[in-house]
């Protein structure tokens, strides 16, 4: 969106608008999508499940027909752990690339599993490169896979999944990619990037609502993945076999949230596709970040890494700050904003995906201002630990 182009309408309804990384503020027609119920049996539900299916395979850049989507149930992690079981075979092993929360997610998910792995930790500040894979590929020939996060949420990080994917395949291993925070807004065209699998959710860059997540795999890999998985309802091959074979989902499916996804669908399309959305997303960064900073606050990460997804703060180092406080009056102003989730410092974050604009961020950072001055905080700098801990970290 242009940055002269009209502002989106507010929430109905007298709502916040939610500057997380999903659950995110809908459309209203995303919303009034979900007052029709639908059988799951129906023909007409499962050509809605159909469509959303061709669309998402399109929306990864297949053209040849060689990946398919498998819908699951469930949140996010339901799916993540649906393509670990299913794609990593039981006498596989799996590297995992952490920088945050959700890599070591996917490293108790493993554990969970009882499928062997390894893990290359970057903690908090630094994403995972193309090397460090590599050279942990070279020196562990047992390694069948590695699982990467395309944006990991809890810093803020987009991690260089390009790279990451050449090293991979460079030694003939095979890449599975968590971009459930990314897909729909970032670039993850099959035919740039190689992968077997990736795995999203309805409710983040599509701008759907929570209830289903979604793989988008390779079908040969699909096919030789019969047998792998340790669940009955997590198992992809099998959801895949059922849906090829009857057009409708094994178990009940969250019907309300397929419509809605649909009309988000159609709304992704309609603003101009993944480039389009992910303008959209990069201009609410900017302008976040700009006016964030222009009062006093500092960003976890450089700008090299920052993401249009989630950006990270450190919190104030006065004394007159309280997270919880300033959390209730952003609510109090019409934004809910997140927790930190970081293991050293002390932090928030604000996202920038869903239905708003630029012209929302300017809201934001002058409820943020209002509220430090109801606070009575002077500075919103940083502590000079906090600083002196991200220097030594990312050095």
């Amino acid at each position: 969106m242009p940055a002269s182009a009209a502002p989106f309408p507010a929430p109905r309804l007298g709502e916040p608008y939610l500057l997380t990384p999903g659950p995110l503020t809908t459309a209203f027609s995303t919303k009034e999508a979900m007052l029709k119920d639908w059988g799951s049996w129906d023909a007409d539900f499962r050509a809605m499940t159909k469509s959303i299916c061709d669309q998402l395979v399109a929306l990864a850049g297949d053209t040849r027909g060689e990946f398919v989507c498998v819908p699951m149930q469930g949140s996010g992690s339901f799916s993540v752990e649906a393509m670990l079981g299913t794609f990593v075979a039981r006498d596989g092993k799996v590297l995992v690339l952490a920088n945050g929360a959700y890599g070591l997610r996917a490293a108790e998910t493993m554990r969970y599993l009882g499928r062997a792995h390894t893990l290359i930790d970057k903690g908090d500040y630094m994403p995972p490169r193309g090397d460090e894979v590599g050279a942990a590929l070279d020196a562990d020939p047992g390694i069948t896979h590695v699982i990467a996060i395309h944006c990991e949420t809890s810093s803020g990080i987009l991690n260089p999944v390009a790279e990451i994917s050449e090293a991979v395949y460079a030694r003939g291993r095979k890449l599975l990619i968590d971009s459930m925070s990314a897909f729909g807004a970032i670039d993850l065209d099959v035919n740039r990037i190689r992968y077997e699998a990736m795995v999203s959710s309805a409710n983040k860059c599509i701008e759907g609502v929570p209830g289903f997540g979604f793989v988008v795999a390779r079908r040969s890999e699909l096919e030789a993945a019969k047998g792998n998985s340790h669940s009955l309802a997590l198992d992809l091959h099998a959801q895949w076999a059922y849906m090829e074979k009857t057009g409708q989902w094994r178990y009940t499916p969250p019907t309300h949230v397929v419509a809605a996804f649909l009309e988000a669908l159609r709304l992704h399309a309609e603003e101009g596709g993944v480039a389009a959305r992910g303008a959209r997303y990069v201009r609410n960064r900017d302008v976040m970040v700009e006016g964030m900073r222009a009062i006093g606050f500092e960003t976890l990460l450089k700008d090299r890494w920052l993401s249009p997804i989630i950006v990270t703060f450190f919190c104030p180092a006065d004394p007159n700050f309280v997270f919880a406080r300033f959390y209730e009056l952003m609510k109090a102003k019409g934004f809910i904003i997140y927790p930190g989730k970081l293991t050293v410092v002390d932090s928030f974050r604000i996202g920038c995906i869903g239905r708003m604009d630029e012209h929302v961020m300017r809201k934001v950072v002058q409820a943020a201002k209002e509220a430090l001055a109801e606070m009575g905080v002077a500075s919103a700098a940083p502590p000079e630990a906090a600083i002196a801990e991200r220097a030594k970290l990312a050095a």
